[in-house]
């Protein structure tokens, strides 16, 4: 008897999820599978992948473009929360699971299925992300994972897949996974697992080498309003546009290589490569803006929420309670975080050279040292005195 009757299958088209298809049907007795491509601004050809997907048996393919959620609704709040895993990696591809997740669970209301699937190995973090951002949107919906439970090796389901139709891939030239969406790219596996290895620059794509890249530098001015990136040289851009320009430009000169030794979620260190030229360049650009419109003890209270931003979504808790309170706590934040920042973008480096806000909390009069200061330099006595009073205390009280 099935596990389930009828299943949506979260598909990418490569060999495991194409496997998983016949898998489904024919060890675990479901009736129909369904698969679902999300197109989140990768730039693949999708119609080839939804046809495979019916070669492999899948009954109905779907193909579902979700680029302007992607970016509107994940990475921009991401980007208000300058969020970065250990303060590195700006969650490229963890951004997309809980969009993917829901898409999942939305096919499945229309269609009537009463399972989802994907094809997560046990090893990895997405595993997590999906089976717990899908509990959350609908706890009744059953959770099928294949890859996790079937055993087989590589070669192994290769051959299981040829014994119904699925044609076994072509030798790769390249040993590497790469998973790749409009905010970048991850690099993983064969040679890069030697954490002593340097990444050849075969995998890089988005990204030019140092010695590739131009020899005058780049200056790129990026407007904000809310926290939220609206426009680039004074020119209003969509979401997705905005990204886009920003990706190309950053690449251009080398910026976004990020190389990393990574603890995954389930207790593995991974050595993981990523190129994310456009997200780290408007995280930097973001959280200088802030520094100009934000007080002190605003700014040192959200530096400390990012860092568990961060680690909700690189763990798969994006629905989660303590995700929506701090989403709260962001949005209250960005209600000032408007104005410009201008970015030197040379030769792997974006160095912020100038911000400018109509609602900036830098006082010239304050802080000039020239005869404009309008600073009362008496009171500053009798500050340090009290501020210095515990201290000066506790050293008579310990001599």
């Amino acid at each position: 008897m099935g596990r389930a009757e009828k299943v949506v299958l979260a598909y990418s088209g490569g060999v495991d999820t194409s496997v998983c298809i016949p898998y489904l049907k024919h060890e675990w007795g479901v009736k129909e599978v369904i698969t679902l491509a999300a197109d989140l601004g990768q730039g693949d050809e999708l119609e080839p992948i939804r046809e495979k997907a019916l070669k492999s048996g899948a009954d109905q393919s779907l193909i579902v473009d979700a680029t302007a959620s992607f970016i509107q609704d994940y990475a921009f709040p991401a980007i208000q929360a300058n969020a970065l895993y250990e303060n590195r990696y700006p969650l490229s591809t963890a951004l997309a699971r809980p969009l993917i997740a829901k898409l999942l669970v939305e096919a499945a209301e229309q269609y009537g299925a009463d399972a989802v699937a994907h094809g997560c190995t046990g090893k990895g973090n997405d595993q997590v992300r999906f089976d717990v951002a899908i509990a959350a949107l609908n706890p009744k919906l059953k959770v099928l994972a294949p890859a996790r439970e079937w055993g087989m090796s590589r070669e192994q389901t290769i051959a299981y897949g040829e014994q119904y139709g699925i044609s076994a891939p072509v030798k790769k030239s390249s040993p590497y996974s790469i998973d790749r969406n409009l905010l970048g790219r991850s690099i993983e596996a064969g040679p890069l697992e030697d954490p002593w290895f340097e990444p050849p620059e075969e995998i890089y794509l988005l990204t030019k080498a140092i010695a590739d890249t131009p020899d005058t530098p780049t200056y790129i001015e990026i407007g904000f309003e809310q926290g939220m990136p609206t426009h680039i040289d004074g020119e209003r851009l969509s979401p997705v546009d905005l990204v886009t320009r920003v990706n190309q430009v950053a690449g251009e000169h080398g910026i976004g290589r990020i190389d990393m030794i990574e603890n995954r979620l389930v207790g593995i260190k991974s050595r993981e490569i990523y190129e994310t030229p456009g997200l780290i360049v408007l995280i930097q650009a973001h959280r200088d803006l802030e520094s100009l419109t934000l007080t002190a003890d605003v700014t040192h209270y959200k530096r400390n929420l990012e860092e568990t931003y961060g680690q909700l979504v690189y763990n798969g808790l994006w629905y989660s309670p303590l995700k929506a309170a701090l989403d709260a706590f962001i949005q209250q934040t960005q209600q000032r975080v408007t104005g410009t920042v201008r970015m030197k973008l040379f030769k792997g480096q974006a160095t912020i050279v100038g911000r400018q806000s109509p609602n900036s909390l830098y006082s010239p009069d304050l802080a000039t040292y020239g005869a404009e200061d309008v600073f009362d330099h008496k009171a500053a006595e009798g500050f340090i005195y009290v501020w210095g009073l515990p201290t000066r205390v506790w050293a008579e009280k310990t001599r």
